[in-house]
């Protein structure tokens, strides 16, 4: 049996009616003041569409003529009115419906409504898009508008900037919009000229040092804002100063850590200087560097532990074949295994630096990192020094210095990027710290961090190990085989420091990309990677971070 559905009036005292949850933002006073005198003359014309909500009843199309009314009427006068029962989403889209056909909405009305659209599709811009009606890019546009704060939404609503301005600040962080809004509004800025204004604190990404992954979607990069806006800064440049600042700091600190641990582990792994002028004489044998290096390492019971699958690689390498008959008989063979045993700090050092640099550029990896080590239980080997004296830096200047409660507040505030920053430095002080190294040669492996991007044999590196150790990474790495053999054996017979200087200058030889095994993950030679040459006719595109 039909339920039945209740009758309403179709006039009511306006005590009655309350305010809706109306996608109009600005309400013109000129416009308002002509409707009350109309009114006062002729009375509501249209009724106004109300819904249900308890003991009164809401505003969904007609909040215009409610004011009005109100203001001709008082709240004891009566309006003709339509109401029905309706869903929320139902009445937003009636709303935004009548806006849309009795008056031009704001930029500012569309972005809000375009906001709770793209909700109420569950993020599918493609579904939002058709029920407004609009294109994709128009939705794109006024999603952009979104970003901008309420004051700067108001100047626009009352044209006391034109929507060249507001799509400027749009690309600018919520927290600089007001300081920027006050130098238009008091210097009388047009839109070229705040453009103007804007280039000079944007950061070219270009000159970044950091990993500029994650720029290429950010919201604040100029060449989306381009995609998005007519009126934009050149591409190629980042408008969020602080996070750029932070990304720059972070970048500039692991890289001087890094060159803090390569030295460390360099002076450690050095042979004994001697007074004789010619080194070949003091040499120090495979057997004395070899036990010298052990002697620092993990056992290998500790060693299987923390990266079995790399010390099991080790183990299978081959011995470097033998240059002649003659070879003493008492000197050790020097293998793969063995030069890897006297460069594991080194090695884990600076893959622990290349993973770091891989998650600070990465919120999204950063995110995973954090996850897989709090359900490990290794989160805690984070030292708490890595952090906290960085706090100040990552979130605010008096952050060291509040008590606990205000850190909630204080984080809870941090706009989303600068939160993925701060994501980005803890797992980067999670590869820096973590006890097992095989955790870090492990989440290398997934994210595929490449060697090559941030190391490559250099003079440090070679003056670790003696001639006969050279020989076998120059012949690993293709030197031999590119200068010949008989060449190589007259270069062999010089000093140490000039067999090095040798092997680093040689002529068309170029030591860029090429891994010793000492140094990779599975105790094999990486060969420098094929990259693919572009079709002549294809212009090279500039870099756009």
């Amino acid at each position: 049996m039909d339920v039945p559905q209740p009758t309403y009036p179709t006039t009511l005292r306006l005590s009655r009616i309350v305010k809706g949850d109306n996608p109009r933002r600005y309400f013109d006073q000129k416009k308002h003041d002509d409707l009350v005198a109309s009114i006062r003359l002729r009375g509501v014309l249209q009724p106004i569409l109300l819904r249900p909500k308890g003991d009164v009843f809401s505003i969904v199309a007609g909040e215009r003529r409610y004011r009005a009314a109100l203001e001709a009427y008082g709240p004891d006068g009566h309006v003709p009115v339509v109401i029905r029962e309706m869903t929320d989403q139902e009445a937003l889209e009636a709303a935004i419906a009548e806006n849309d056909d009795r008056d031009d909405p704001s930029e500012t009305e569309q972005a809000d409504a375009a906001v709770r659209y793209l909700a109420a599709c569950q993020g599918d811009r493609a579904e939002a898009a058709g029920r407004l009606g609009w294109s994709r890019a128009k939705l794109d546009r006024r999603l952009a508008l979104a970003e901008l704060n309420d004051s700067v939404k108001l100047a626009l609503d009352e044209r006391r900037i034109k929507i060249g301005h507001a799509e400027l600040l749009a690309a600018v962080p919520g927290d600089k919009q007001d300081k920027a809004l006050e130098t238009i509004l008091s210097a009388g800025l047009d839109v070229a000229k705040t453009r103007e204004l804007l280039m000079r604190v944007t950061q070219n990404l270009g000159n970044a040092c950091f990993d500029k992954t994650e720029c290429t979607t950010c919201p604040f990069n100029s060449g989306a804002q381009r995609v998005l806006f007519e009126t934009h800064v050149d591409d190629g440049h980042c408008t969020n100063p602080t996070c750029f600042e932070l990304k720059t700091q972070t970048a500039e600190m692991i890289r001087f850590e890094e060159q803090e641990r390569a030295e460390k582990a360099a002076r450690a792994a050095a042979p004994p200087a001697h007074d004789n002028a010619d080194d070949d004489e003091q040499e120090p044998s495979v057997d004395e560097t070899a036990s010298a290096g052990d002697s620092r390492q993990l056992s290998a019971d500790d060693a299987r532990s923390s990266g079995g699958n790399e010390t099991r690689a080790f183990a299978r390498s081959p011995s470097v074949p033998s240059a002649s008959s003659t070879s003493t008989a008492h000197k050790q063979t020097v293998t793969a295994q063995s030069i890897a045993r006297r460069t594991t700090d080194l090695r884990e050092a600076t893959w622990r630096t290349a993973l770091a640099r891989a998650l600070a550029g990465n919120s999204g990896r950063a995110h995973t990192t954090i996850l897989v080590a709090a359900m490990s239980g290794t989160l805690s080997q984070i030292k708490a020094e890595t952090l906290t004296s960085r706090a100040g830096l990552l979130v605010g200047a008096s952050f060291p210095d509040l008590d606990y409660g205000a850190k909630i507040t204080a984080i809870q505030a941090l706009p989303d990027r600068q939160a993925e920053v701060v994501l980005s430095i803890i797992g980067a002080a999670y590869a820096k710290d973590v006890l097992a190294f095989g955790h870090v040669a492990d989440l290398a492996r997934v994210f595929e961090v490449d060697l090559r991007d941030s190391w490559q044999v250099d003079q440090a590196f070679l003056e670790r190990y003696t001639k006969d150790e050279l020989k076998f990474i120059a012949q690993e790495c293709g030197l031999v085989a590119h200068i010949g053999e008989k060449a190589f054996a007259r270069l062999l017979t010089s000093k140490r420091v000039d067999l090095i200087a040798g092997m680093l200058n040689r002529t068309g030889f170029d030591w860029a990309g090429r891994l010793p095994s000492a140094m990779t993950l599975d105790g094999q030679y990486g060969p420098p990677p094929i990259r693919a040459v572009p079709p002549a006719q294809a212009p090279i595109p500039e870099i756009a971070a």
